[in-house]
């Protein structure tokens, strides 16, 4: 995983209920183990059309969008079955970061686990950039705070170890490794005992 401590980037919005797993990577494409390329089949059926171009009239193909690294989501966002290809794909596509009123538990564990921020916001503050399209946030991870152009803050919650793996670019098994000599340490001693 790559280190999360910034984010700075426009929104991108996609402000449907209820985007379930299965939209945001359809079933079709999970035959891989492999994380790179599966940001071709995020929304997938929303971004491409019968024939495999680009539906212009979706959110993410829109030239505002291009390189946005927020997505803001409607309510209850990835909910459905536990596929972790979801968060794989956002990833691989560039969004760092999911925003939304309700996110689904268990993709919002996966996500973390996987180095996309997903972050639970009060109604109001989400229902402002659901209102505002594309506008510029800078996001501190380590702060827990969301930070709007005109100087306005939003904070967030987030879980101590999934703040700190974001923040080092680990997973929980690299957590793990790093911490491989302490572990053999008290195994011995354990032994010893």
């Amino acid at each position: 995983m790559r280190p999360l401590t910034t984010i700075h980037s426009r929104t991108a919005v996609l402000p449907f209920e209820n985007i379930d797993t299965d939209r945001i990577v359809p079933a079709r494409f999970l035959t891989t183990t492999q994380r790179r390329g599966l940001g071709r089949a995020l929304f997938h059926d929303w971004r491409y059309r019968e024939d495999g171009s680009e539906n212009p009239d979706f959110a993410l193909n829109q030239p505002a969008a291009q390189g946005a690294e927020i997505l803001v989501a409607g309510r209850n966002f990835g909910c459905g079955s536990s596929r972790e290809h979801a968060p794989w794909a956002l990833a691989d596509y560039g969004i760092r970061a999911v925003l939304s009123s309700e996110i689904a538990d268990i993709f919002r564990s996966n996500a973390l686990k996987n180095g996309v921020l997903a972050v639970v916001l009060a109604e109001g503050e989400h229902r402002y950039l659901l209102d505002h399209p594309g506008v510029e946030l800078a996001i501190d991870v380590a702060a827990g705070t969301i930070e709007l152009p005109d100087g306005g803050r939003f904070t967030f919650e987030l879980d101590a170890f999934a703040r700190h793996c974001l923040i080092e670019g680990v997973d929980q098994l690299g957590f793990l490794l790093k911490h491989a000599d302490a572990i053999a340490a008290f195994e011995r001693a354990c032994e010893a005992a």
